[in-house]
């Protein structure tokens, strides 16, 4: 078996992953042999999917501040964010957003040549910065632009990981197989740090793309380390139906309403301070409650939902600031939205939920960090708000990627290569092609993805959760008798999303035991049995474990050091 060695190894080349590389690169000053892993081509990555903005606090002078921004954060993760990382968090954004400046991001300008910044949900003060509609593949392009300028790197583009090596608490290695080649290797380093997004392919109705299948969480907690708060799940209010295809918040950030059947505005009774801007769980939940009790529209493929309206705001500054989703609405549905309104309802679309982390993105396993949607460094809490998302990515991409390159320019040794479970595992993927079964892979991707769109939506209860649970064991226990008929090794889609499904199975079985054990309703964790907060007795992060009966659940307590919980209105 082919072995390849490097000094610090990024899983994953979306902009957690970027940023991470760009720091190791620019930290180590060139001493260190860096090695990127991705199961895509480097700028297909989700994260150029990106659309409306990237937080920031750029106008003190007009009345933003840190501890503005800070609470915001607070209220909106449901005080379940770990406030020590928020203020972290929002000290380092500002300086992010001028290294992309001075690496040539074309932000959108005001008038007077200054980076413009739009209003967004639950945000108390417009701070989104952005790049038009198109914020995410701007960020992107500009971090791999500015990689070129280094040396010292290799990438291993369309890579599929297949597992975590963990010897004596200490990262000793990576399995991953190459598509285009059908080679399997180990890759060895001193420092990993995990960037592999999320997960919100387990859902049928999702904005996100079709690579975004939690592998690097699965990977993770099969190897033992604990995942945390994965049953807060956020349920995007406006993805397009019916594909699920996301419009951007920015549309409401600039200015768009929500409509119910009757002309209404609804979230005047919801938000009526925020409206519109509330955050996202408030006005997913606002929308499933207009489309249950009758007064959403119903689509002809059977979905419900509620409209968008843009066609106030006009065609220059749809134009101006809205390009991508016109394109988007026009191509998919047919509707441009400078003359009608667009089908919207709520779609998955983002895990606050990950690989638990400490505030440094550090995991309990000596030498691996986690970073960007993968980790949970435990920012967002129980519902994240817009353009916080892109933000933690830059701010922890470079944390970790300055921590990792430390780590390997301390560290005079590399692990011994452990052959021997890398023989094992590729075992694994062999034992699978043979495999002899009635049952077909993607019967059961199909059900599972029904399934937590039925029964872990945005609302949830007792009933509806254990009869998930008990499903997705059972589809679990189907994996066993799945046969697959491409046998080869090279760009073998059939063994990808076996394995693909394999890391969803194992997270949803984490999602919904973690939704069951959570009895209150918590931001995007919404139950109608328990539609109460309860401090008392949640006030608490979940972490799950590994085990061989299944997810074994803690709970780890919120580090709040400036403001208790009180309640949200918007």
């Amino acid at each position: 078996m082919q072995t390849y060695t490097h000094d610090v190894l990024i899983l994953g080349s979306g902009l957690a992953g970027l940023r991470a590389a760009l720091e190791v690169l620019h930290v180590s000053g060139g001493r260190i042999d860096l090695g990127i892993v991705s199961k895509t081509q480097l700028m297909r990555a989700h994260s150029v999917c990106a659309e409306g903005g990237t937080a920031a606090v750029l106008r003190t002078d007009e009345g933003d501040s840190l501890e503005l921004h800070a609470w915001d954060t607070v209220k909106g993760s449901d005080f379940l964010a770990d406030q020590d990382v928020v203020f972290r968090f929002v000290e380092a954004m500002p300086k992010e957003i001028l290294r992309l400046e001075h690496w040539g991001i074309p932000w959108s300008r005001r008038p007077d040549g200054r980076i413009n910044q739009r209003p967004f949900g639950g945000h108390s003060f417009p701070r989104a910065t952005f790049a038009a509609d198109k914020t995410g593949f701007f960020e992107m392009q500009t971090l791999y632009d500015t990689i070129q300028r280094y040396g010292g790197f290799k990438r291993y583009d369309e890579w599929v990981a297949t597992r975590i090596l963990v010897k004596d608490g200490t990262f000793a290695g990576l399995t991953a197989w190459d598509l285009t080649t059908g080679e399997f290797a180990l890759f060895r380093a001193k420092a990993l740090i995990i960037a592999t997004g999320g997960f919100c392919r387990i859902y049928g109705f999702t904005t996100y793309s079709y690579t975004v299948t939690g592998d690097g969480m699965a990977m993770a907690y099969r190897a033992g380390m604990p995942l945390k708060d994965m049953e807060f799940v956020q349920f995007h209010p406006t993805g397009l139906v019916p594909s699920g295809i996301l419009i951007t918040e920015a549309a409401r950030g600039e200015g768009g309403y929500l409509r119910n059947r009757e002309g209404r505005r609804f979230m005047e009774d919801y938000a009526p301070k925020m409206m519109e801007l509330g955050p996202r769980d408030i006005v997913a939940r606002a929308e499933m409650t207009e489309i249950e009790n009758g007064r959403g529209f119903e689509h002809p493929s059977g979905l419900g939902y509620v409209e968008l309206d843009l066609t106030h705001l006009g065609r220059e500054r749809i134009l101006e600031r809205l390009p991508l989703i016109r394109e988007v609405a026009i191509k998919f549905n047919g509707i441009d939205p400078i003359e009608k309104p667009l089908p919207v309802r709520p779609a998955a679309h983002y895990s606050m939920g990950g690989i638990h982390t400490d505030i440094d993105g550090k995991t309990p396993v000596e030498g691996i960090w986690a970073a960007g949607e993968a980790a949970a460094v435990s920012l967002h809490g129980a519902n994240r708000l817009g353009t916080n998302s892109t933000a933690e990515c830059l701010v922890w991409g470079s944390i970790t990627g300055r921590k990792a390159a430390e780590h390997a320019m301390h560290q005079r040794t590399i692990p011994d290569a452990p052959v021997r479970e890398a023989e094992e595992e590729q075992g694994r993927l062999e034992a699978l092609l043979r495999q002899r079964g009635t049952e077909n892979l993607y019967d059961i991707r199909s059900r599972l993805r029904r399934l937590m769109d039925e029964k872990v939506g945005v609302f949830r209860e007792e009933k509806s959760l254990r009869e998930a649970l008990d499903e997705v064991r059972a589809l679990k226990a189907r994996m066993g008798s799945v046969k697959l008929d491409d046998k080869g090794w090279v760009y073998n889609t059939d063994l990808v999303s076996a394995l693909e499904l394999q890391n969803m199975l194992d997270l949803a079985e984490v999602i919904v035991l973690g939704a069951l054990e959570r009895r209150e309703s918590r931001g995007a964790h919404a139950r109608r049995d328990y539609p109460k907060r309860d401090d008392e007795r949640f006030l608490a992060h979940t972490l799950a474990y590994r085990s061989d009966d299944g997810p074994r659940l803690e709970y780890l307590p919120v580090t709040i050091t400036t403001w208790k919980p009180v309640e949200r209105k918007y």
